[in-house]
């Protein structure tokens, strides 16, 4: 017969309160990242969900990158920053650009994107850093970077002048290069808009429906155009889309992923439906750095031989703010009833890293909901 005390915590409750603690940062990667921008006088920005450098860097004395000189990098620890990675990217060449994704917990999302000079750099960096084991069984995947410049505007009025619109639009987003105008539905018309790069196009992805509903009470559609001509959707829509992403089944009102009752972000079984331990000896400092909130609860399970934790996904809807919005069921063997919940993260460069995020954020519930127990 097992009996819980409230006062005693579990080894699971032991670690999740570490993880918390942490804020899910690894205090030596922060301090290492924070040195090496004083002493190289290094300049980061973060805007909009990722962290930039240059776009141009200074004394950069060369023209601005065309299409082919991008690469992206995924495959990247969570708790790795610009200090590990612009210099290994440097040893290639110059970097124009480097911009690497991050969570609102001050994590990387896991990829990244570097910008060279010319197409040949890029190639060379692709075959030189490809597979890099960047740490102890993490390697590096380094590839040609899909850059969409682009962006579709639709339901604009019948009337609208060419030039008007391009003065509109240069006005309101930096790095518009070009503008088409094409029949649209209803008599409405299309306009297709190229920017420079494609980091010029996503933020004026971000901006354009408010502004055309600010500026002129008018409700448009951005979206981007893909290479047939036919233009996509994505999530900046003014309306919910309910196309899921690559990967992801679509959510249906009887799934069953979310069993009644589905609390507040979640359920969780009662603590005294997990098996009891007495109370272990101090962790080492190599447990407690755990970056990755999968990686520790896959950990404490197999330290009380619970069995690997079982991740569902399913897709919900993305917002007009540009968020994904799934649902997750969360089974350990050893645990008689599972968790559920939803949670909302950023667009990933594909399906397998936005499910990536879905089971960190289902992890990190599930340690906060054992901590709070």
């Amino acid at each position: 017969m097992l009996i819980i005390f409230k006062k005693c915590p579990t080894v699971m409750q032991i670690y999740a309160g570490v993880f918390l603690s942490l804020k899910v940062l690894n205090p030596a990667s922060i301090s290492s990242l924070e040195c090496w921008v004083q002493k190289t006088a290094v300049k980061l920005v973060q805007i909009n969900g990722q962290r930039k450098y240059g776009g141009p860097p200074p004394n950069w004395t060369g023209p601005v990158p065309g299409p082919g000189c991008e690469v992206f990098i995924s495959q990247i620890p969570r708790d790795i920053y610009e200090d590990r990675l612009i210099p290994l990217f440097q040893h290639v060449a110059p970097l124009y650009e480097f911009r690497l994704m991050m969570n609102f917990s001050g994590q990387n999302r896991g990829f990244a994107y570097a910008k060279y000079g010319d197409p040949l750099h890029a190639g060379v960096a692709i075959r030189t850093l490809h597979r890099h084991e960047l740490q102890e069984g993490a390697r590096l995947v380094v590839r040609r970077s899909t850059e969409k410049r682009q962006l579709s505007l639709g339901e604009m009025p019948a009337g609208v002048q060419r030039e008007q619109l391009l003065q509109v639009l240069r006005g309101i987003a930096d790095g518009v290069e070009s503008l088409t105008l094409r029949p649209g539905k209803g008599g409405g018309v299309t306009a297709v808009v190229q920017y420079t790069s494609h980091y010029t196009a996503s933020m004026a992805k971000k901006v354009l429906c408010e502004a055309f509903k600010k500026r002129f009470d008018i409700m448009i559609t951005v979206k981007w155009q893909s290479f047939s001509g036919k233009p996509r959707q994505d999530a900046d829509q003014a309306k919910l889309s309910a196309s899921p992403p690559p990967g992801f089944p679509q959510v249906t009102l009887r799934s069953s992923l979310l069993p009644p009752p589905l609390l507040d972000g979640g359920h969780r079984p009662a603590l005294g439906q997990y098996p009891s331990l007495p109370r272990p000896a101090r962790p080492g400092r190599e447990a407690l750095l755990f970056g990755d909130a999968v990686a520790l609860l896959r950990k404490v399970c197999d330290m009380l031989d619970l069995g690997p934790p079982l991740y569902s996904t399913q897709y919900l809807c993305s917002s007009p703010e540009g968020f994904l919005c799934f649902a997750f069921r969360v089974l350990i063997p050893g645990v008689p009833l599972p968790y559920t919940g939803m949670t909302r993260v950023l667009p990933g460069c594909s399906g397998a890293a936005q499910r990536e995020e879905v089971y960190h954020a289902a992890a990190e519930h599930i340690l906060r909901s054992l901590y709070q127990a």
